[in-house]
């Protein structure tokens, strides 16, 4: 049963994303008023009521997409440069958005950091009563639900594992709700968090809940070496940025010659033999062997031929 406030809003809201700090959720809900990023929030989880921090207004869904800048120097803090801050717009609440129920007090937030000190010692517990049963489980995390007396305990096994006794033991330990969730090794990385390979933490555990389907051809669209040693995450899957930056090289490519394409430069034709999406730079080849680069933005198709072109001032430059 729903919340009464979630019945009697309006029709127009703040939109905000919210991220659940204990198992890395991520979902977007409504509010009434402006709400700044970092805030806490007791919100409406698919486990039920629990804290969320409030990551940043969501982006209009009408809003163009607008190409960001090349030259960005990234995220690592090193620099002066901050992010703007996005003020937050009323805009239509979708039908599967909820309602923030209401700004986290300081009472729950207490009660938060109490649950969160109880964690660990929860998980110790149930190991040894994992053990004790003989289960063939791995646990991964235990969590205390704010809005009610629940414990989670999210664990991963190869198959399925008849848990009920153990259940029955850890309620007569804790005395209230006992949930556990089975989940796959990705989740496992998104629940813990880590460093991956590019020395900042998961993409899985900081940006994203949605575990996208990954697959070997992402990884060929974007020149990567097919060794699974080097395109597979610590979960032993393959990396999950590989399908963030896929549709980036797609719709760069699509503005570039494709490998095997022949360019006129002078009396010669050169092909291209690879294109460099992260550098802009074509790398062609002659008949005799010899290897050139060029800028992509020295190059254009040509509706009229319907071939693509190498622009004349280059074409000057190079022959001189």
């Amino acid at each position: 049963m729903k919340h009464e406030k979630y019945v009697s809003q309006e029709d127009k809201a703040y939109i905000y994303i919210i991220k659940n700090p204990s198992y890395n959720d991520i979902c977007l809900c409504a509010y009434d008023s402006v709400i700044y990023p970092g805030t806490a929030v007791v919100y409406e989880t698919r486990f039920g009521l629990d804290l969320g921090i409030v990551t940043s207004p969501a982006p209009r869904p009408d809003r163009k997409y607008e190409r960001g800048c090349a030259e960005v120097c990234g995220s690592c803090g090193s620099c002066d440069a901050k992010a703007a801050f996005a003020e937050p717009e009323l805009m239509d609440v979708p039908a599967d958005v909820d309602y923030i129920d209401h700004l986290a007090t300081p009472e729950e937030m207490e009660k938060y950091e109490h649950n969160s000190a109880r964690e660990e010692a929860a998980l110790r517990v149930c190991r040894e009563k994992v053990l004790k049963h003989k289960l063939n489980m791995k646990l991964v995390t235990a969590h205390f639900l704010l809005g009610e007396p629940k414990v989670i305990f999210f664990f991963t096994a190869e198959e399925r594992v008849d848990f009920r006794d153990l259940v029955k033991d850890l309620v007569s330990v804790f005395r209230m709700r006992i949930e556990l969730r089975q989940i796959g090794v990705r989740d496992e990385s998104r629940l813990i968090g880590g460093l991956s390979v590019c020395g900042r933490d998961y993409c899985c555990h900081s940006i994203t809940s949605q575990l996208e389907p990954v697959t070997i051809k992402m990884a060929k669209e974007q020149n990567l070496s097919l060794n699974s040693m080097k395109i597979s995450g610590p979960c032993g899957r393959l990396l999950c940025c590989l399908a963030y930056e896929y549709d980036y090289y797609l719709e760069e490519k699509a503005s570039c010659p494709p490998e095997g394409t022949r360019l006129k430069i002078g009396h010669e034709l050169w092909k291209v033999t690879e294109v460099n999406i992260l550098s802009h730079k074509l790398t062609l080849q002659a008949q005799e062997g010899q290897t050139m680069f060029i800028p992509l933005s020295e190059v254009s198709y040509n509706d009229e031929s319907g071939f693509w072109e190498v622009s004349d001032d280059f074409l000057e430059d190079f022959l001189e």
